[in-house]
Formats: C-alpha cells, structure tokens, sequence
C-alpha cells in the first residue's frame, strides 16, 4: 500500500538503503552479516524468556534489511512484558533513582505484576511520563554538566522502545558512526580515526565540536525524522511523552520545546538518528559526489573528527557544514571547530613554511601527535588528555579524603580498582609514559593522605613504595595497535 510520501508501509518494518558508498579505511565498520547478532546481544543480552524476545526483533531487523524503502507502521504491540523485563534487567542496577524514588532493587520485588501492569499502561495509553530529575556531575573543565535522570518506569520502557528502533536503525546508520551503537565502543572509533589517517591520503583535520548538542536538538525535526522510518504513530507518541514530560530542578518543573534530557536511556540513539540525517548522509554524499581527494570521518556520537586530503575540501566542506547545521538548529562551536594541518606530510611542509611543529587534536580521551617511530617512520602518538588525568586525580583525591579513616587494605583494594579500570581505557601503544604519571599521582595522593591521618613523622618513601607496590597495578600497554585490532574486528 502506498502512503502519502510515495513510500509504501508495511505492518512489519521500513527502511532506508543501505551505504553502497566506497568506504574508506577508517569506515570498514559495519559488516552487515555481524550487526543482527549485535542488536540481537543488545536486545537480549538479560532476558530470562530470549525465546520470545530475540525472534521478534530479529524478525524486524530482516524486514528492515530487506525492505529498504518503507516504513514501519506496527511496532507497539512488539513492546510486550518479555521485552519489559529484558529491558528492565539492562539497567545498570546502582543507577540514580528520579523522581519517583524507586530504585532498581525496589522495583524487583514483585516484578511480574509491577511488569504486566506497567505493559497494561502502557497499551491503553495511560502510561504517563515523569519528569526527570536534574543532576550535575563536574567536566574536566571544572563546569557541571546538567545531567536528566528518568523515573525507573520510564527507564524501562525506553530501553524497550530503543531496543525496537536499533533493531531498525541499525540496518541504516552509516559504517563511520560508533557512538552507543550495539556491539561498538570508543575504542573501535579510535581505531578507525588511526587506520584512516594511515592508510588514506590524509593532510589536514577538521576538529569539529558542536555547540551545546543535546540541549538545542530541535524537537520538531527529530520528529520529522523518526517519521521518515517510523510510521506507527503510537511509538512516535511515546517518544514525544519522553521529550515533553520535562526536568525537575529546585521543585520547579521545566519543559522546553527543544532538546532531549542527555542522560535519559533513549537519548543516545535520538541523538544517532538526528545527526544520521544532519550530518552522516550529507558527509557521505559530499564526499562521494563533491570532493576532489580522500576524505575521511569518524563519528562517536556527536563528537566526530573529518580527514581530507586537500585544503580547499576542507575549507568547502567546513563552510557548507555550518550552513548545514544552521538549517537544523544546531551550530558549531566556533572556539573549538578547528582546521588543522596533521597527517604524514604535516611536519615537513610546516618546517618547510617556518610555522613549527604540526598541531594536536583530541578525540575520545586522547590527544593525537604527529610523531616518528624508532626507525622515522610517520607515527600517530597518542597520549592522555592532560586536563582529564587532572581531574581523574582530583576525583580520586576527593573519594580518598571519605575514605580517610578506612583500613590501609581497603584503600588499596579501592584504588587498586580504580587504577586497573584506568589502563583498561588508557593503555594503548605509545601511552605508557602516561600511565606511569598517572600511577605516581595516585601514589601521591594516598601517601599525603596516609601521612595525613598519621600522627607520627612522615612515612619513609621506601615503605610507601613498597606499599604501592603491592597494591597498584604497575603500567603496560593493553590495547594492541590499532591497525592490528582494526584488520580483525573488520577484515574486509
């Protein structure tokens, strides 16, 4: 059946088509074949009935696979108990109640009939959203990033909704995006950032930031979009229930017409699909149709670094780019977009010109260094982001001063948990120096905080090392190098 757009429906599922564009190094990403056992890992992962749950989802993703040019039009009835309950057992379980209080050991009791009464609701339509409480946890920069904490019923239903839209979307989203997609994470985008750089002809970087992103989404628009896909009306409801419901903060209850709370469970993938069709698509249409050399992009939510081979590419793109975004409410922060010189050629021609070494991006945690290696082959450095290991060490310095009068052993076996999940993240090739600083504030920290307490002379050296020897993790490179992962993870 035809709709109004031209687009046929179906009751089952709608979809765009796939990327036929040549891919680049750094976008080999996405093999169709593995993406259903992702989503279906990411929709099923806790369930205690993944009989029931993983077909129905699986049964969508094939028809948005197949059918690339229609819409979904009957998706609501797959949000059913066994959904309910596999997406209730993926919340983290030490999450921060909202508004209603509940927290996730409260709802567990009795969770069948909590569950089918909260299915009932939610069918009927008297399912209603809360508002979600206002948090704020600090920035590495020292502001407080707002933070939107939903009910825990809303919680579930979202993580429900969103497990039914990645089985759709995911059959869309490009190869190049990473961020809060199933069965991809920050590691895998910087990989592909490195690869890219690498193997492709890569001369200038444009360090792109976008200005306040979560909190300026126009909401029409993302509607607009999600209707692109999504026909069923009773989903494209729920989304709005979640976008209108608003924040509470000092008792006052504060809707806006534009933005999606950052920290609900639903908004990383609203934020995928709004920058899909903002920037994906026109990034992959450009550079398909418009560039005149090799272009790279990697984007992690809306965080994403763009690699060209000529200048006047970047300077085009960059300037149609800001027009782009402008369309879409969005803006490019105009202190942090920057173009810079980088790649295997940088510090030669710098050095050639009198304009001194190649300059630094960061990306994910990382800043990126043109380098050499032993032997002078071009080497891409990265190493901590100075600013964010400062703050990590204040972080721990703060929970070390709650744990002052704790016993000598459970202040090691604390930190020993947090420096090990440090270099879980952090140790990648060419770091170490890094993680040896990060080590030796940490060993700092404690020691002042342990001479502290004392009222005795200070503890000698030797025996607080042989203490921090004994309880935190030395350092070493745990992550491989990225062309190495990158050929496994994506072999074609």
């Amino acid at each position: 059946m035809m709709n109004g757009r031209g687009k046929s429906d179906t009751a089952v599922v709608a979809v765009k088509p796939a990327n036929k564009a040549e891919l680049s190094a750094a976008e080999l990403g996405e093999p169709r074949a593995g993406t259903e056992g992702n989503a279906n890992q990411h929709s099923t992962g806790r369930t205690q009935r993944r009989d029931t749950v993983s077909p129905a989802l699986a049964r969508i993703r094939q028809a948005a696979r197949q059918r690339k040019k229609e819409r979904f039009t009957a998706l609501f009835h797959h949000i059913n108990p066994d959904l309910l309950r596999d997406a209730f057992f993926a919340l983290k379980r030490e999450a921060a109640a909202g508004v209603d209080g509940l927290t996730w050991q409260g709802f567990a009791g009795d969770l069948e009939n909590k569950l089918k009464d909260l299915h009932a609701r939610v069918q009927r339509g008297a399912y209603r959203a809360l508002p979600a409480r206002r948090q704020y946890i600090p920035k590495p920069d020292g502001r407080q990033r707002p933070l939107a904490v939903a009910a825990l019923e809303d919680k579930i239903v979202q993580r429900a909704t969103a497990a039914l839209l990645n089985a759709i979307y995911e059959e869309d989203f490009l190869g190049f995006s990473y961020g809060f997609r199933p069965g991809r994470g920050a590691h895998d985008a910087l990989d592909a950032l490195m690869v890219g750089i690498e193997r492709r002809k890569v001369n200038f970087i444009l360090d792109a930031d976008i200005r306040s992103f979560f909190d300026t989404i126009s909401q029409d628009w993302l509607i607009r979009f999600l209707e692109h896909r999504i026909g069923d009306k009773r989903i494209i409801r729920l989304i709005q229930k979640w976008l209108k419901a608003g924040v509470l903060e000092d008792g006052v209850v504060t809707r806006n017409e534009v933005g999606t709370g950052q920290g609900a469970v639903i908004s990383p993938l609203l934020a995928n699909i709004y920058l899909f069709y903002v920037l994906d698509l026109f990034t992959e249409r450009w550079r398909r149709r418009e560039a005149a050399g090799d272009v790279i992009i990697v984007r992690y939510a809306d965080d994403f670094i763009v690699g060209f081979e000529h200048e006047a590419d970047a300077r085009r793109f960059l300037d149609l780019l800001r027009e782009r975004m402008g369309k879409f409410a969005l803006a490019l922060h105009p202190e942090k977009t920057r173009l810079i010189e980088f790649g295997r050629h940088a510090a030669a021609n710098r050095k050639a010109g009198g304009r001194g070494k190649p300059e630094t991006f960061n990306f994910l945690g990382f800043t990126f260094i043109c380098g050499t290696s032993r032997s002078g082959r071009f080497l891409i450095k990265r190493k901590t982001r100075g600013d964010r290991m400062r703050a990590k060490l204040e972080a721990i310095k703060g929970e070390l001063r709650q744990r002052m009068h704790q016993p000598i052993r459970e202040q090691g076996a604390w930190l020993k948990q947090v420096v090990a999940g440090y270099y879980r993240y952090h140790a990648v090739p060419t770091n170490r120096r890094a993680l040896v600083k990060f080590r030796d504030g940490v060993t700092s920290r404690w020691r002042q905080l342990l001479n502290r307490r004392s009222q005795k002379a200070d503890k000698p050296w030797a025996w607080f090392a042989m203490l921090a020897d004994y309880w935190l993790p030395r350092p070493r490179i745990l992550h491989p190098w990225p062309n190495q992962r990158f050929a496994v993870t994506h072999p074609r």
